[in-house]
């Protein structure tokens, strides 16, 4: 991460200038993440239940859509390496996001990445399979600094075998991993690096606004397709 900070040429224009700032955001996600665990390990309180997504949650018979978005904050009970190696993910990729895009525009792309990897569990899991954990918000950070480095000139080929190698975990049989959340968080979250790296210029300020609004608007459409359509059928 630090080779890959340092080898893209330096640009001075809009948001990409900000790289003194102390990754705040970062900090309180796993802040949050890790009290919602310790929560998860107190008997009776029942927080996994509440707050897991399935695809279930997102028709009519129990429609909770909001689940789409805190299942990014729970985790697996039986091993712990699955939260600690998220939080220790999302500290390095908050180390170089953060600071490149500012605050609110880096925690935009957190919740916006982590409702794409629902959006993948929706359409590409069965809708009775329970999920949870930070992947898929994991794997859209990794998909924004892939697309900004990669317009930037950066040196990818670390990055794109980091994310190969994890993508190909997800889909080995008995390793129990999401991987319809990891595609879905990937692309979500390089929708929204390109559109931020193609609207840095702080002129472009109002467009980026519309577009990232866009996007969301698109990704809460198409999570409602399965709410609508049955009562179309």
């Amino acid at each position: 991460m630090r080779e890959q900070r340092t080898s893209a040429p330096r640009a001075r224009t809009g948001f990409f200038s900000r790289s003194g700032d102390r990754p705040i955001v970062t900090y309180i996600l796993i802040a949050v993440t890790t009290f919602v665990f310790l929560l998860q390990l107190l008997p009776g309180l029942g927080i996994t239940q509440y707050l897991l997504y399935a695809g279930v949650y997102s028709t009519p018979l129990a429609f909770e859509p909001w689940r789409m978005l805190t299942t990014v904050f729970v985790h697996s009970q039986n091993l712990i390496f699955h939260v600690a190696l998220n939080m220790y993910s999302l500290w390095l990729f908050g180390q170089a996001l953060e600071p490149m895009l500012g605050r609110a525009r880096f925690l935009t792309l957190y919740l916006i990445s982590g409702f794409a990897g629902s959006l993948g569990v929706l359409f590409l899991t069965a809708g009775n399979v329970p999920v949870v954990g930070a992947s898929g918000a994991i794997f859209g950070l990794m998909g924004a600094f892939l697309v900004i480095q990669r317009k930037r000139g950066g040196n990818m080929n670390g990055l794109l075998v980091l994310v190969g190698i994890n993508l190909v975990i997800g889909f080995i049989p008995g390793i129990n991993v999401a991987w319809q959340a990891h595609v879905g968080g990937l692309v979500g979250g390089a929708l929204a690096g390109l559109i931020y790296y193609e609207t840095r210029h702080l002129r472009h300020k109002s467009r980026q606004t519309l577009l990232i609004a866009a996007l969301c608007v698109v990704l809460v459409g198409v999570s409602l397709l399965p709410f609508a359509s049955a009562f179309l059928l």
